[in-house]
């Protein structure tokens, strides 16, 4: 049995435990990682967060993320903003922006003045091939048939993939009911999350966020960054747009073409404990 010290986080109620792998010996495997994150019999959370050191000289940390199904991903927006206020705060670093080395790529996360962090996510990517998603070429739209029905999505890669399907009311929106379908259709071989954005102008959208291993979570970084460059990609929004999340609301900034996506947020601290596994 390992007794593992960890921290309870969340950005807009996407919640974390994160966990230094740095000065702690971790080794949890998937049954572990599922019981950490059961909200009955572990600490609960939509993902577990682990901070180690990098593989590479160009990061200042590595960062690994694991979903509450116990399954590895790629991303996590709002997990960045965390990790950016954990490592501040547990006196790993003195550093206001830090490089961040995740399966993707290196992320730069900075915490600004007021206390909320904003995040290099890199540029998003279009080609089908990096979601994977299964077509040919870059289009602004796909068709792909739910249930003998077309509905037509933006797909993108934030480092991690993403479907965003553009609806009129976010309230009414069947997040439950199409959310885990598109997440799992077979034209996105490694799954995908799922976004439905309602714009309510061009400098303001709403969104609900279905998550590969996660179901729908209250807030979902790579999720608005996602939304917005689609929703940009198709003429629609401008380059700073407000996203409301049903935990709140984040700032994404994006000039097109090959430039990051910036994204600006808070990240809340809410304990710290010890769990025994």
């Amino acid at each position: 049995m390992q007794s593992i010290k960890f921290s309870k986080m969340h950005g807009l109620g996407n919640d974390f435990v994160v966990i230094d792998a740095i000065n702690q010996e971790i080794n949890l495997n998937p049954d572990q990682i599922r019981l950490i994150a059961d909200r009955h019999f572990g600490v609960g959370c939509d993902q577990l967060l682990l901070v180690q050191k990098p593989l590479t000289q160009k990061a200042d940390f590595g960062y690994r993320i694991f979903n509450a199904d116990g399954g590895e991903v790629e991303q996590c927006g709002n997990g960045a903003r965390c990790f950016a206020r954990f490592v501040l705060d547990q006196g790993l670093t003195s550093k206001d922006e830090i490089a961040v080395e995740t399966k993707t790529g290196i992320i730069y996360p900075r915490l600004e003045q007021d206390g909320q962090v904003t995040v290099n996510m890199g540029a998003p990517r279009f080609d089908p091939a990096s979601l994977p998603f299964d077509a040919d070429d870059p289009q602004p739209t796909y068709p792909i048939t739910l249930h003998g029905e077309d509905i037509s999505i933006g797909a993108v890669s934030m480092g991690n993939p993403h479907a965003v399907y553009q609806v009129r009311d976010l309230e009414q929106a069947p997040v439950t009911q199409l959310g885990p379908v598109i997440c799992g259709h077979p034209s996105f071989p490694n799954g995908v999350n799922v976004g439905f954005m309602q714009i309510l102008a061009r400098d303001h959208i709403r969104l609900r966020v279905y998550e590969r291993g996660a179901g729908e979570t209250m807030a979902c970084g790579t999720g608005a960054c996602a939304a917005m460059a689609v929703g940009r990609s198709w003429g629609e929004l401008d380059d700073t747009v407000k996203v409301d999340l049903t935990g709140g609301q984040l700032l994404i900034r994006w000039l097109g073409d090959n430039e990051p996506v910036w994204m600006t947020g808070p990240a809340t601290h809410v304990f710290e404990g010890n769990i025994d596994i």
